[in-house]
C-alpha cells in the first residue's frame, strides 16, 4: 500500500476490534495506574511508525521533524513534540505483532526458511554496550561476528512471511524450525546449517519433506527435477531480508531502548508485508523449464 489513506484506514480498522479485546485480557497487577489518554490515537501512531519505513528514511527524528511535522500536519492534526512520540512508540509493540499476524502469507506448499542477524551493536563497542544486556548475545555468520539477535523467517513462493521469530545471536538456526513450521506443509527449502536427520525426521512427522544443501562430506540426495530446479532458487529469501534491512530499516545500531527495538523491527516487518511488490517466484515457469 502507497497510500498514506490507504495504510491509516487498513490500522484504524485493525485497532478498533483490537484495542478492545487486548485491553480486556491485559493482566492487573492491583496498583493503579495513570491512564493518561494521548493525543495521538494508537492508530495514527502505528501509521507515523510504519510509514517512516515505508518512506526509506534512515533515521526516525529526521523522518518526523523534516517530514511529519512539516508536510503531514492536515492529516495528523495534534502531533506532539518528538520527545513525547518517543516516549509513546513502545505502546505499539503487542498491536504491531498482532498486525504482522493479520497481514502475514499463507503457506502455498513451497516455503523458505533462512536466519539473518540482527545487529544491535558495533563490535567496538560490546564490552561497554548496556541497552540489550542479558538480552542480546554474540553470534557468528559466513559474514563473522556480531552483536544482537537473530531474525528467523519462513517465506513462501510469493516472497511473502509467513512465520517469523526473533532469539538471541547464539541460537542454532535449526533450533526454531519446528515451532515456526506448525500447520505448515509441503517442501521446506533451506541451507547447510539446517542440514540434520533429527530435524529431517520432525518436519517428516509433521507432513513437510525438509530438502537443503548438502556438505561436502554427505551422499547425493535423490531430489526431482522440480525439487533441484527450486533449490537453486533459495537465494529468494536472501532479497526478501536484503529489502528488509536496506529498504525497511530493520537494523541499526542506534537503540536506546529494547522496547522501541521492538517497535522498529515490526514496523518494518508490516511495511514489507504492505509492500505491493515482492520478490517471488513463478512456480509455474519452473515447473515448466523441468519438463523442458
Amino acid at each position: 500500500m502507497d497510500s498514506l489513506t490507504e495504510t491509516f484506514c487498513l490500522i484504524d480498522d485493525f485497532c478498533r476490534q483490537f484495542e478492545p479485546v487486548w485491553h480486556q485480557r491485559m493482566l492487573q497487577t492491583g496498583s493503579k495506574k495513570r491512564q493518561r489518554k494521548s493525543e495521538l490515537s494508537l492508530a495514527e501512531l502505528m501509521t507515523l511508525v510504519v510509514l517512516f519505513h515505508q518512506l526509506r528514511f534512515r533515521q526516525f527524528k529526521s523522518f518526523y521533524l523534516n517530514h511529519a511535522c512539516r508536510y503531514l500536519r492536515a492529516e495528523f492534526p495534534r502531533l506532539p513534540s518528538y520527545q513525547r512520540v518517543v516516549e509513546l512508540m513502545p505502546r505499539c509493540a503487542v498491536p504491531l505483532a498482532a498486525l504482522f499476524e493479520c497481514l502475514k502469507g499463507d503457506c502455498d506448499g513451497v516455503s523458505i526458511a533462512d536466519a539473518t542477524p540482527v545487529a544491535v551493536c558495533d563490535n567496538k563497542r560490546i564490552p561497554r554496550h548496556r541497552v540489550f544486556k542479558g538480552k542480546a548475545e554474540r553470534g557468528k555468520t559466513s559474514m563473522g561476528w556480531f552483536f544482537g539477535f537473530k531474525l528467523h523467517a519462513i517465506i513462501n513462493s510469493q516472497g511473502e512471511l509467513v512465520r517469523i521469530k526473533l532469539t538471541p545471536g547464539n541460537t542454532n538456526d535449526r533450533k526454531p524450525i519446528p515451532e515456526m513450521c506448525q500447520g505448515l506443509f509441503g517442501l521446506l527449502f533451506a541451507d547447510k546449517g539446517y542440514v540434520g536427520k533429527p530435524l529431517a525426521e520432525t518436519l517428516k512427522d509433521m507432513g513437510i519433506k525438509l530438502v537443503t544443501t548438502l556438505k561436502k562430506n554427505m551422499k547425493p540426495v535423490p531430489l526431482t527435477p522440480f525439487e533441484k530446479a527450486l533449490l537453486k532458487r533459495r537465494s529468494l529469501i536472501e532479497t526478501v531480508f536484503d529489502e528488509l534491512k536496506n529498504l525497511c530499516q530493520i537494523e541499526h545500531t542506534r537503540h536506546r531502548s529494547v522496547n522501541n527495538f521492538i517497535v522498529n523491527l515490526m514496523a518494518g516487518i508490516v511495511a514489507y508485508c504492505l509492500s505491493e511488490t515482492k520478490p517471488s517466484l513463478s512456480l509455474i515457469h519452473v515447473n515448466a523449464l523441468t519438463k523442458a
